[in-house]
């Protein structure tokens, strides 16, 4: 797989995305469903911690994409649901630790699926 990544600006660099990214030569995508922190029986955990929240989402994608056989860096999208944003810009290293600067949308919304969730990433990854 080939990725050439579209930035006419320079400004979402400091933000770790790309405007977009244009894909050749791929064989698999992989769609996902959002991840949440949700342990393994499916129950919200680390109430009210956004760094440990986005921590447990990173690890439950992880999970997906390793079971598809894919990886953080086939990642080429994520779409983020916050119910606040300002918070997990202060815990925004953990998502450029983890990615090649994927294109990203970013929404604050009211809630999630569960009242105790307070952010999901839904991945996009491309082999």
């Amino acid at each position: 797989m080939n990725q050439k990544h579209i930035n006419p600006w320079d400004w979402q660099g400091e933000f770790g995305y790309s405007q977009a990214i244009e894909i050749s030569d791929s064989d698999r995508v992989l769609y996902c469903a959002g991840q949440t922190s949700m342990d393994a029986e499916g129950n919200p955990v680390h109430h009210d911690d956004m760094r440990a929240q986005t921590k447990q989402v990173l690890e439950n994608m992880k999970t997906v994409l390793t079971d598809a056989g894919f990886d953080f860096e086939d990642v080429v999208q994520i779409d983020c649901y916050t119910t606040d944003v300002d918070r997990l810009f202060e815990n925004w290293d953990l998502l450029t630790d983890h990615f090649e600067e994927p294109s990203c949308t970013l929404l604050g919304v009211d809630r999630l699926a569960f009242p105790e969730l307070l952010v999901e990433i839904k991945p996009t990854a491309v082999k």
